[in-house]
């Protein structure tokens, strides 16, 4: 039987310092800062998520942050560039927005699409397309309301140093439909209503390093532990070599190297983030894994201190 995910759960990526990425992504982007807690195998490493309201998988872009780390190399064996999707009628408010923030962007078309590009505070690419697909977010901070909040992921790029062969796993391994191509990409859907674009670019983008500024990896949704567990067997019989699940604390992983070296990760939706703190209160303390509770002092003595804050705008007259 063949396995269809329902589209992106999360994308992880590389951050320098922490608290300019806080102020990016929840400061300027208004997403909320759904949890704060430690690279379960770097523990001296902070790990931030970002998502809507709820923190729900397909909104959320989680950061390693590496202050004074080396600047990544954006190419092949990546996700070139992470998609955001924003309510129809709120491209005008973003431009706007983003240039008054001081940062630049620029504007193309994909597949009669209208994208908004733009990077983050450490060079990661980033783009806004406005969909009609995806609940309102009701997450609203620092001047960011829900009629023009990001709902989630739009989809990703993809950057692969084997075109070929990742667009196979992506049809025949993940389950997406190939619905289009047009000039170097390839245009892939999934079964759900957010992160559910992928396109793939087919032309060579060099080769990637990874860095400040780059994405680790991408990770697919399951719908719970059995199925993840029939992914695991499934990606497996397709002749990958795949990991043990790994307890994330908030979701279950799998982790398995397509062959554009792109890593993809499959990753379950529950339990989610609402489970070791209050919906009301998520982010707002240091989280730690079970077996971290007890260096809970010593990490909270070597880790930066950081915190979600309002930022102004470099330019007057914001809206």
């Amino acid at each position: 039987m063949k396995k269809q995910t329902a589209g992106i759960h999360h994308i992880t990526a590389i951050a320098g310092d922490a608290q300019e990425n806080i102020d990016f992504y929840a400061g300027i982007l208004g997403l909320r800062f759904v949890k704060k807690t430690i690279n379960f195998d770097d523990p001296n490493t902070y790990h931030f998520y970002f998502g809507n309201e709820g923190g729900e998988p397909g909104t959320i872009i989680t950061f390693f942050p590496w202050p004074g780390a080396y600047r990544g190399v954006i190419g092949n064996g990546q996700v070139g560039v992470t998609t955001y999707a924003i309510p129809e009628g709120a491209m005008d408010f973003w431009e706007d927005r983003l240039h008054r923030f001081g940062i630049d962007t620029k504007k193309t078309t994909r597949f009669g699409e209208l994208y908004l590009q733009f990077e983050d505070v450490h060079g990661l690419k980033l783009e806004l397309v406005e969909r009609t697909e995806g609940k309102q977010n009701e997450w609203e901070f620092n001047g960011v309301t829900k009629d023009v909040a990001i709902k989630g992921f739009g989809g990703a790029v993809l950057y692969s140093g084997a075109p070929g062969n990742t667009q196979e796993t992506l049809t025949d391994v993940m389950g997406l439909e190939k619905v289009a191509e047009e000039g170097e990409y390839i245009r892939f859907r999934s079964t759900g209503d957010i992160g559910n674009i992928i396109d793939l670019k087919i032309t060579s983008s060099g080769r990637g390093m990874m860095g400040v500024g780059t994405v680790h990896h991408i990770a697919w949704r399951a719908k719970d532990d059995a199925d993840h567990l029939d992914w695991q067997t499934y990606v497996r019989n397709k002749g990958y070599h795949v990991t043990p699940v790994q307890d994330r604390n908030y979701f279950n992983a799998i982790y398995f190297r397509e062959y554009g070296n792109i890593l993809f990760e499959i990753a379950t939706d529950p339990p989610g983030f609402a489970h070791d703190e209050s919906f009301e209160t998520m982010g707002e303390k240091l989280m730690l894994p079970s077996q971290y509770e007890p260096y809970r002092a010593q990490l909270e003595r070597s880790l930066p201190k950081v915190e979600v804050r309002s930022v102004m705008p470099k330019k007057e007259g914001l809206k």
